[in-house]
């Protein structure tokens, strides 16, 4: 886990995972079972934008990241048993952990562009460890705001870098012992 400076990472490396899965053809079988994952995986990302969830912090106040597979991941939980499961996982359900309770559409629209402005390709992992209950919201548009996705058009924008202030309004804070 990080809170502090990113490391420079090829955003290619996320972006190049989906484009080589997408060459061969699918059978009529496989592409029933892909349309309903992904109308599975619309619903639980519209959930997921409607709640609030918990974002660890770190002692500098930045939200805490992993980094894997060329981007930065923000850690988010869907309730304090997640994150204790997180804690336990790790090793440190000892120490206090600090949150912020956000909505996960403030997440995704200002707090990965606030991330990912870092130069790294930024995404969201929530209830991370938890197996299947766990959710991969990757760098990729129609999840976080097309200007940050590592699959957006080439534009003229590319060259600038725009800022956000994160989430930084609304928001409930809670420490404790998981």
């Amino acid at each position: 886990m990080t809170a502090g400076p990113a490391t420079t990472a090829a955003p290619e490396s996320v972006a190049g995972q989906s484009a080589d899965r997408q060459d061969a053809p699918l059978s009529e079988e496989q592409a029933v079972r892909l349309r309903a994952h992904r109308r599975r995986f619309r619903t639980r990302l519209g959930e997921f934008r409607r709640r609030r969830v918990l974002v660890p912090y770190g002692e500098n106040g930045a939200a805490l990241t992993v980094e894997m597979h060329g981007a930065r991941w923000l850690l988010a939980f869907t309730d304090e048993t997640a994150l204790g499961r997180y804690a336990r996982a790790r090793g440190e359900d000892g120490r206090i952990w600090r949150y912020r309770a956000v909505w996960g559409a403030a997440l995704l629209d200002a707090g990965v562009p606030a991330v990912a402005g870092t130069g790294v390709p930024c995404g969201v992992l929530v209830d991370a460890g938890d197996g299947e209950r766990g959710l991969v919201l990757p760098p990729v548009v129609g999840i976080v705001p097309e200007a940050v996705a590592v699959d957006r058009p080439a534009s003229e924008m590319d060259m600038e870098s725009g800022s956000s202030s994160g989430v930084e309004t609304g928001r409930a804070t809670g420490e404790g012992r998981l």
